[in-house]
């Protein structure tokens, strides 16, 4: 048998208000717009469901209840809180809010990037703060996403994950980071038996599920490479390429910003490597949120003033639907 308040939905909370305030059934008729007979099947199921009379003849007018007047302050609150749940979100005014920005990347972007978001957030919203995490292979970012602890994931994997939603913000060709005096800089383009025989500077790991491009090509080739050291974090590839006579493998975009840092030379990766794609990534919960929209649309912005090659949405289902 269902509950009192399973049989309960807005309209008949707004009957009993308006009943109430108009003590009358052929006003309230008129004020909601319906039949007089339909408001009385909704005063009738009321009386039932509630067990109570709820109007009752006083002479010639009609009084609520007691418990009519306790319930109609009720009904009102309840469809206050009903409109609450599907109005229409406030629109996102980024001087005035004061928000928390959560995002996560390996670093294999370049700083740039980060600090121009970093100095566009401060500039148009600043009351808000940027958060940012790292991505690692303990660290599940699609459950973060889910939970609310992340806003925005940054990657650049063969195949992102089919849920999230995608928007793509750079293709990037791979090249070889080498100290400056490496024999190979005289190859404007390095061959793969040269690069097959070098060691290499190799990134662990960044994420539970997925292998990075360079990785994934190599294995789809059964191809390779001599990793001499691995490290955990990108940024600390160049500075081991310029000491050593190692190749360090990574997007042009971050190759060039750390050759200008270090003695170090951008040389075209062997033939073959598909282009690195980076795009951000987000769950369905932040699609439609005014806020996250507008800190999506920051990205884009950001990869073009930093003269990176930025693309559109990439296509398929979990494209991005602005």
């Amino acid at each position: 048998m269902p509950r009192a308040v399973d049989l309960l939905d807005g309209h008949l909370l707004r009957v009993l208000a308006t009943v109430v305030e108009e003590r009358s059934v052929s006003r309230a008729a008129q004020r909601l717009a319906q039949t007089q007979p339909a408001v009385s099947g909704s005063l009738k199921r009321l009386r039932e469901i509630l067990g109570d009379a709820l109007l009752v003849r006083d002479g010639t007018s009609m009084v609520p209840t007691a418990r009519a007047v306790e319930l109609a302050v009720q009904a009102r609150r309840a469809l206050a809180a009903i409109e609450a749940l599907v109005a229409q979100p406030d629109a996102f005014v980024p001087r005035e809010a004061e928000l928390r920005f959560r995002i996560a990347s390996a670093d294999y972007i370049a700083p740039s990037w980060i600090a121009a978001l970093a100095q566009r957030i401060g500039a148009e919203a600043p009351r808000c703060r940027l958060e940012l995490r790292a991505l690692g292979p303990t660290f599940d970012f699609e459950r973060a996403l889910a939970d609310d602890e992340l806003d925005l994931v940054i990657g650049n994997w063969p195949t992102p994950p089919e849920h999230l939603h995608i928007s793509l913000l750079l293709e990037d060709d791979v090249v070889v980071l080498l100290a400056q005096d490496h024999p190979l800089t005289a190859q404007p383009q390095i061959g793969e038996a040269d690069y097959l025989a070098a060691g290499h500077v190799v990134p662990v790991p960044y994420a539970m599920t997925q292998r990075g491009v360079v990785e994934s090509h190599l294995a789809e080739r059964r191809l390779t490479r001599d990793a001499r050291v691995r490290v955990p974090y990108f940024a600390m590839g160049p500075a081991i390429a310029a000491a050593s006579p190692w190749l360090f493998t990574t997007a042009r975009h971050f190759a060039e910003y750390h050759a200008r840092l270090l003695p170090l030379a951008v040389c075209k990766a062997p033939e073959g490597f598909p282009p690195m794609r980076f795009y951000q990534l987000w769950h369905e919960r932040a699609h439609h949120a005014a806020a996250h929209r507008w800190l999506r649309g920051l990205m884009p912005q950001i990869v073009r003033g930093q003269g990176a090659l930025s693309a559109p949405d990439a296509p398929g289902t979990n494209a991005a639907r602005r």
